[in-house]
């Protein structure tokens, strides 16, 4: 029998908030600006180099207007005045405006790339990352490195292999007024380059461009608010009842509309905001004949009455394969749409693995995983559609030169790689067998996120911003006909961008970022616009701030030796007083999906002796997996080790301490130079700090992480390491009263 053809359907969804006021003109937040200099041109300007791999961009129109906004020069942001305005000429306020938001991208993979940028931020983390003790620390010529620096580091690696742009790295420090002015050309050039890009990838059939509802809202819950409680029982659901059909009706035809006259055709597709589906949505882009439409495995498998289960390597049983890896055709009372599913977990290894791992090795193992996901479907002669549906942006900040050299090597696997094709969601369906499709009568409400909407809907914060939502909707019906057409016209406009999902994923307790204030505000603004556009006056309420106080990762650095007994019991809280310590941030991350396998992490030293000690998220992992504690001791000179324990069932049954640099083993579980490892309900380990060379006035760096199948799973910190001065009881004393040193990068 015949082997099918593996064809592997790749979406990259570009999306922002809409973050202008459009009643101020004022843009709130830089990132629309950003990631056009680095991730909108590069992702889809890669496609040159690779004619045979075609992909899907969906591309949201909300995103395309401030786009143009951008490049027609009448965006006001004020992050851009900032970092334009020639240092000696900047307020104390704007000097505490620029240490406060130039500083936010990754630390390891923006900020570390550039070493004058490093220094600027560990000046600044040592002031407790407070601007108002920082400013005074700063000189002119750091604001203007600063300024430079800030820009240039989210400027694309197809742009800074161009001869100037690489001159200007190169310079490396000390910048002047006129290096920051071409900076600024140089990101009008760029930005211009991004939608004429798309255009002519899709021109020439490299690239399908498909849409989300104007301001992407989640249309389900447009159409009826209650659908949250079908999706999840007994779901707390807002006072008020929001139940707009004619709204969500509007926003895919704007959307349809906007990309039409963008890129000079009409959208085949439509990925709805975060993947969320239902029957009255599927009738409503069917009627405006959008062709196929797309969500996550989770719907499907709710559909279908059925799970989708994985092993210990995350492979999906025969019979999950073959109803995942298909498309399926939705017909009921009229309504005709082809629908895709993506794989949820090949989709996460994207966005949350590979960025720990080497790109060829990365590369290899999605092709393999690939491979081994679709070959259940494959052998029996059949075609596998695997849907990869992730976003197009954010993942690649945690990756070294965003994720470039990964996506070449995986790239070039696509093309070389016999029976596989990287094709467009519309390549994937003309080229299916129709007979094989699957077939389907019934779609059960849900997103991307656990087949339900309860990061949007549900917690008191979602809640209360859809009653809030809901009285200015109603108080747009009752004075939208004593109003101007251009009053009309901005409250409206106002309403459906505060239709957006993406102020309720900031509510609620699942995601937090250092912009949820801006976020909140940002929200109630759109909605007070609604009633002064009007000629009224905004409820009180909206005055106040929606969001709540939210607990954020916690470093704690040492104070006191310690002296655990290692046995990876339960500890007893006496045990690692006065270790320091760092718990898991969960929630500060614009995407969804990373798997957190662990809590906290415990590190001290004594007179003699390293310790270190990992809670798990959850119980201890099942099955076989790794953990690795890299280690950096820093003197004189710099020396690197790693403990690495091999655990089953539980228990550690092999470990081993060596050099990265020699490959040779110092301390192994047969030959244990006075090594300790335990692992029960928590992972603890003893090391000798003569082992390491770790003397009096050393500094020891500490990194956990968690592996599986050769890839990372989750990581303490996820940035930078923990730090451990090896100092005499009564210094440690001293850190109770510091700020911020548990932490270094």
């Amino acid at each position: 029998m015949p082997i099918g053809t593996l064809r592997v359907v790749l979406l990259w969804h570009m999306h922002q908030p809409f973050y202008k006021d459009l009643v101020t003109g004022e843009y709130r937040l830089p990132w629309v600006r950003m990631h056009a200099l680095k991730d909108y041109y590069g992702m889809v300007k890669l496609l040159d180099e690779f004619p045979q791999v075609h992909q899907t961009f969906n591309i949201v129109p909300s995103l395309v207007e401030q786009l143009k906004d951008y490049i027609a020069g009448t965006a006001q942001d004020p992050f851009l005045r900032v970092a334009s305005k020639p240092a000696g000429e900047l307020r104390i306020d704007e000097r505490r405006f620029a240490l406060q938001y130039l500083f936010q991208a990754n630390v390891t993979q923006l900020i570390g790339r550039y070493p004058r940028y490093h220094e600027l931020y560990e000046r600044y983390r040592s002031a407790g990352e407070d601007p108002f003790r920082a400013e005074s620390h700063f000189s002119q010529r750091d604001f203007t490195d600063l300024q430079v620096l800030s820009q240039l580091s989210w400027f694309d690696e197809f742009f800074l292999e161009q001869p100037d742009l690489e001159a200007m790295v190169l310079k490396g420090r000390d910048y002047t007024q006129a290096d920051l002015d071409f900076i600024l050309k140089k990101e009008r050039e760029i930005m211009a380059s991004v939608l004429p890009a798309y255009a002519d990838a899709a021109k020439r059939g490299s690239a399908e461009i498909s849409a989300t509802p104007f301001y992407h809202p989640i249309l389900p819950l447009l159409c009826d608010s209650n659908i949250g409680a079908a999706s999840s029982a007994g779901l707390p659901l807002p006072q008020r009842r929001f139940q707009h059909p004619e709204d969500a009706d509007e926003q895919i035809r704007r959307a349809l509309e906007s990309h039409t006259q963008t890129f000079g055709v009409r959208p085949a597709g439509l990925w709805p905001s975060e993947g969320s589906v239902s029957e009255q949505v599927l009738a409503l882009a069917a009627k405006q004949n959008v062709r196929w439409m797309a969500t996550d495995e989770g719907v499907l498998g709710r559909s279908l009455g059925y799970h989708f289960g994985r092993d210990h390597n995350g492979r999906l049983s025969r019979e999950g394969a073959e109803k995942l890896y298909n498309i399926y055709r939705y017909e009921k009372a009229g309504t005709k749409m082809h629908l895709v599913f993506r794989d949820h977990r090949l989709s996460d290894l994207i966005g949350f693995v590979y960025a720990g791992m080497a790109p060829d090795e990365a590369a290899e193992h999605l092709m393999r995983s690939l491979k081994e996901s679709a070959h259940p479907v494959l052998v029996k002669g059949r075609d596998a559609v695997v849907s990869i549906i992730l976003d197009g942006e954010n993942a690649w900040e945690t990756y070294r030169h965003s994720g470039r050299e990964f996506l070449r090597r995986f790239y070039s696997l696509l093309e070389s790689e016999p029976g596989v094709e990287a094709v467009t969601v519309s390549e994937a369906i003309e080229r299916h067998d129709p007979k094989k499709m699957g077939e389907l009568r019934l779609l059960v409400p849900g997103s991307w996120i656990n087949a339900n909407f309860n990061i949007w809907i549900g917690a008191s914060e979602d809640n209360k911003a859809w009653d809030y939502l809901g009285d200015a909707r109603d108080y747009y019906e009752a004075n939208e006909k004593k109003a101007t057409v251009e009053q009309r016209k901005i409250a409206y406009e106002e309403l459906m961008i505060a239709e957006g999902s993406d102020w309720n994923w900031w509510y609620g307790p699942e995601h937090h970022s250092a912009n949820d204030r801006d976020f909140d505000e940002l929200y109630r603004k759109h909605l007070s616009n609604v009633y002064t556009a009007l000629g009224g006056t905004p409820p009180e309420y909206l005055a106040h701030p929606i969001a709540k106080g939210i607990a954020r990762a916690k470093a704690v650095p040492q104070t006191a030796y310690v002296h655990p007994k290692i046995d990876g019991r339960t500890v007893h809280y006496f045990d690692w007083l006065g270790s320091a310590m760092y718990s898991a941030d969960r929630t500060t991350t614009a995407m969804h999906g990373k798997e957190f396998a662990l809590e906290a992490l415990y590190a001290g030293v004594n007179e003699t002796d390293l310790y270190g000690r990992l809670d798990f998220n959850g119980g201890t992992p099942q099955g076989d997996f790794e953990l690795m504690v890299n280690f950096e001791v820093v003197d004189e000179a710099q020396r690197s080790f790693q403990l690495i324990a091999h655990a089953s069932g539980g228990a550690v049954v092999a470990w081993e301490i060596r050099s990265p640099q020699t490959k040779k083993a110092i301390a192994t579980l047969g030959l244990s130079a006075d090594v300790e490892v335990a692992l029960k309900q928590v992972f603890e380990f003893r090391i000798p700090l003569s082992l390491l060379g770790a003397v009096e006035g050393a500094m020891v760096r500490m990194r956990f992480s968690m592996w599986r199948d050769h890839v990372p799973v989750d990581a303490l910190p996820l940035e930078g390491s923990v730090e451990l001065p090896v100092l005499p009881e009564d210094d440690l004393l001293e850190n109770a009263y510091k700020v911020g040193v548990a932490v270094g990068d």
